[in-house]
């Protein structure tokens, strides 16, 4: 293809875009009336339009980007790498960077033995069949099936769908999947009415108490996303989930999955979100795998990996072929992707010269924007906010269907990168927002929010009669 094909003024990007790509997450025919915005640059939080307008990436072009676009270190690690070694088969070969990179992960998680994909719902797949196949190892072949969470997303293939309590992604493909048990959510907004919070988190952990006691012997894991569900509009739950999480999968031998895909890498003002659940002794509760995406890079190329124990990694040790994990992806622990994800984790340990890390700078920021949205979250419209770490989430009060993509088209005119999940506005923006680019935030999410909510005031109500236009 000649270079004026791919350059950043070779015709109307967001048409070409219309007629050659099925976007994901989409339904197509909205973009006959509502063409994708056609990025060609980006910078720090600011993503470029091919109009020159810029956008602030308030949502880390989902979740993914810690430290801005084009970010130096790790386009430095990158292009290093590339002088070096692009791709190699991991598959009887190994490399520098792969190494490293496992070694690290395995000093921050205490877990180790990372097994490499390249995006979050791999990674779910590896770790539902690395538990199932370690208990069929063991000789405990009937422990094979799976428990969710209430409005737990861990991906969009078959086995992670499996998992999933969403039903606008799963529904179509039910008959393709093997469903999981599916367990209350300790998120307190499904309290019922008078019920404290307290008692909804003990509600919670007494349903997979008796779950367990009936099913452990046919149960291999529990997955759920630590302190935060993300596709269930932010849900956050009490950290001491997790500790009941953790005795009862112990007190009846269910491995812990922990997705850490979205909450992992600082999002929610820990290195990892399940970090936040502390024992008696002090020590952090550490769960059976760990599933990490997403931030892994810093949100620049795909990469996901699973961690997990000895023990399960030992009930695979074996002289026979068919007791190995016999899963493989093409580019499986890219270099590339790997020296990223070590320029990531390099980040995370550099001080500044107040002798401030990533997490410490974090907290300052945090504070700083959770005051400049006090005017959001005392809106007579937002129902609840909440915040952890460097998320915020608001329910808008807003029963109309196409609030959320009414919102995103506004913001997006008015320089934000925003998608609500259903009626819960949300930001989750990189950790390199100064404070002008914070009040940004918060000053146009307030205005977008009253100009959605005034255009919804005014549509006719489904019992006013329509009168037709001439």
């Amino acid at each position: 293809m000649s270079t004026d094909r791919i350059g950043e003024h070779s015709g109307n990007w967001s048409e070409r875009s219309r007629q050659a790509v099925w976007h994901p997450c989409t339904q197509m025919k909205l973009h006959e009336r509502f063409p994708p915005r056609a990025i060609v640059a980006a910078d720090g939080p600011w993503l470029i339009d091919d109009q020159g307008h810029r956008i602030l990436d308030a949502v880390s072009s989902w979740w993914t980007n810690l430290f801005g676009h084009n970010f130096g270190p790790i386009r430095e690690a990158i292009t290093d790498q590339l002088g070096k070694l692009d791709h190699v088969m991991l598959a009887g070969l190994t490399h520098p960077p792969v190494v490293a990179l496992s070694e690290r992960l395995a000093e921050l998680t205490g877990l180790g033995h990372a097994f490499y994909a390249s995006d979050g719902a791999s990674a779910t797949e590896i770790a539902l069949k690395m538990s199932a196949h370690s208990w069929h190892n063991r000789g405990q072949a009937g422990k094979n099936q799976f428990i969710g969470l209430q409005g737990g997303y861990h991906g969009e293939t078959a086995g992670a769908l499996s998992v999933t309590d969403i039903p606008l992604f799963r529904e179509a493909y039910a008959p393709l999947l093997r469903l999981s048990a599916t367990l209350p959510s300790p998120d307190p907004r499904h309290a019922a009415p008078g019920v404290p919070a307290q008692a909804h988190l003990q509600s919670a952990i007494d349903a997979l108490a008796a779950y367990l006691a009936e099913h452990h012997e046919h149960t291999a894991a529990l997955i759920l996303e630590p302190l935060v569900q993300g596709a269930a509009g932010m849900a956050m739950y009490d950290p001491a989930y997790l500790l009941a999480v953790r005795r009862l999968c112990d007190q009846y031998q269910v491995h812990w999955i922990a997705d850490e895909i979205a909450v992992g890498f600082g999002r929610t003002g820990t290195m990892f979100a399940h970090q936040q659940a502390v024992m008696p002794d002090g020590q952090d509760v550490k769960p059976d795998f760990i599933c990490l995406s997403k931030g892994l890079t810093g949100g620049v190329l795909p990469l996901s990996a699973v961690l997990t124990t000895d023990d399960v990694y030992a009930a695979f040790w074996d002289d026979r072929v068919v007791h190995g994990f016999l899963h493989s992806h093409s580019y499986t622990g890219n270099p590339l992707a790997c020296r990223a994800a070590l320029a990531v984790l390099d980040t995370f340990a550099v001080q500044d010269e107040q002798g401030l890390d990533v997490l410490a700078r974090n907290r300052i920021a945090a504070e700083r924007f959770t005051r400049l949205t006090e005017p959001l979250s005392r809106h007579p419209r937002v129902k609840s906010s909440r915040h952890i770490g460097m998320i915020w989430a608001w329910d808008v009060d807003c029963a109309e269907p196409t609030f959320a993509s009414r919102y995103h088209r506004a913001a997006l005119d008015a320089g934000l990168l925003l998608r609500p999940i259903g009626s819960t506005l949300y930001t989750m923006p990189p950790y390199v927002l100064g404070e002008s680019d914070q009040r940004f935030l918060a000053e146009g999410m307030l205005r977008v929010l009253d100009q959605v909510l005034a255009e919804i005031d005014q549509l006719p109500s489904a019992d006013t009669p329509v009168v037709p236009v001439p």
